[in-house]
C-alpha cells in the first residue's frame, strides 16, 4: 500500500475511535457521577435532610408557642385579673421591605425568604410572650395585694340576704316608669346603716350633692378597679384616704335622685360599669351566692 493509503486508513481509525470516544463520553457523563459530583450530591441531600428537621423543629416550636399563648390568654392573665395580649400585637409585622433584598437572586431564594420569615415571626412571638410572663410574674409577686384590693363582698351588712331590693340591669326608673338601665346594685336599709369599702384601696372622689347619685364616694383599688357608693346620709372619709377592705366610708342615706333610704352600688373596671353581684363571693357561701345572684336578677324597680 502506499503511504497515502496507509495514512488515511489511519485517519478513518482515529476518527471512528474519536466517535466512539465521544459517545462513550457522552453517555458516561449522562449516567455516571464524577467523584466531585458524587460528594456535592451526598452534600445536598445532607443539607436536604438537616432542613427538614430545621422545618420540623420550627414547627413544634410553633406549637409549643401556640399552646402557651393560649394557656397565657386564658389562664394565667385570668387567673391575675389581666387583660390577654391582643392579636394584633401577637401578630404584628416585623422586619422591613429590604430585609430579605440579600436572600434574592439565588436559585432557593424564595425557600430561604420563607424559612427566615418563619423564624423571624418566631422570634418576635417569642419576645411578646417573654414580656407577657414578665408582666405575669409581678402580678404574682403583687398577688397578695391584688386579691385585698379586688371588691369582694357586699358593701352594707346582709346576713340574712334581704336588703338586695334591685340588681344590675334594665329596670323600671322609679320616677320616670320606663325601663332603663340600672348600672349597680340598690341595697335597701335604714337610715344611718354602715357602709363599708369592699376592697383595698384610695377615696379618688367625695361628692356632696343634692342631685343624681347624692353624697357619694368613688374609692380607686388600682389594677383597672373602682366602686362607687351612693345617696349616703353622711360620709366618714375624705379624698386621697387609703382605705382597707370593711372600713366604714359612710352611712346610708337618702339623698339625690332616690326614692328612699338605700345604698346604690357600681363596679367599674377599666372604664366600663360591670355586675357588682359577681364581687361578692368573699363573705358569702356557695348557697347564699347562689342566692344572692337569683335575687339581684329580678326585674323590679329600682330606688334611683
Amino acid at each position: 500500500m502506499s503511504f497515502k493509503k496507509r495514512f488515511l486508513q489511519v485517519l478513518g481509525w482515529l476518527a471512528t475511535a474519536a466517535v466512539f470516544s465521544s459517545v462513550i463520553i457522552a453517555l458516561a457523563y449522562k449516567f455516571l457521577d464524577s467523584p466531585k459530583e458524587r460528594q456535592l450530591k451526598r452534600e445536598i441531600s445532607l443539607m436536604q435532610f438537616q432542613f427538614d428537621l430545621l422545618q420540623q423543629r420550627s414547627e413544634r416550636a410553633e406549637r409549643v408557642l401556640a399552646q402557651l399563648q393560649e394557656h397565657d390568654d386564658n389562664i394565667y392573665r385570668v387567673i391575675f385579673e389581666a387583660e390577654p395580649i391582643p392579636s394584633t400585637v401577637r401578630q404584628a409585622g416585623y422586619g422591613g421591605v429590604d430585609k430579605y433584598k440579600t436572600l434574592e437572586g439565588f436559585d432557593n431564594s424564595e425557600l430561604m425568604i420563607a424559612t427566615t420569615k418563619k423564624i423571624d415571626k418566631l422570634e418576635k412571638s417569642l419576645y411578646v410572650q417573654s414580656k407577657s410572663f414578665d408582666e405575669v410574674f409581678e402580678l404574682a409577686k403583687n398577688k397578695k395585694v391584688l386579691l385585698a384590693s379586688i371588691p369582694a363582698i357586699q358593701p352594707v351588712a346582709n346576713k340574712d340576704l334581704t336588703r338586695i331590693a334591685s340588681g344590675f340591669g334594665y329596670r323600671i326608673h322609679p320616677i320616670y316608669k320606663t325601663r332603663i338601665m340600672h348600672s349597680g346594685i340598690d341595697f335597701t336599709a335604714p337610715v344611718g346603716t354602715e357602709i363599708y369599702s369592699t376592697g383595698n384601696g384610695t377615696v379618688g372622689r367625695v361628692e356632696y350633692d343634692g342631685r343624681g347619685y347624692g353624697n357619694n364616694v368613688v374609692i380607686n383599688h388600682g389594677y383597672g378597679y373602682m366602686t362607687l357608693y351612693a345617696h349616703m346620709s353622711k360620709i366618714a372619709v375624705k379624698q386621697g384616704q387609703k382605705i382597707n377592705r370593711g372600713d366604714v366610708i359612710g352611712y346610708v342615706g337618702s339623698t339625690g335622685s332616690s326614692t328612699g333610704p338605700h345604698l346604690h352600688y357600681e363596679v367599674i373596671r377599666n372604664n366600663s360599669k360591670i355586675n357588682p353581684v359577681n364581687y361578692f363571693y368573699n363573705d358569702l357561701t356557695a348557697e347564699q351566692y347562689e342566692k344572692v345572684i337569683e335575687i339581684a336578677s329580678r326585674e323590679n324597680q329600682s330606688f334611683d
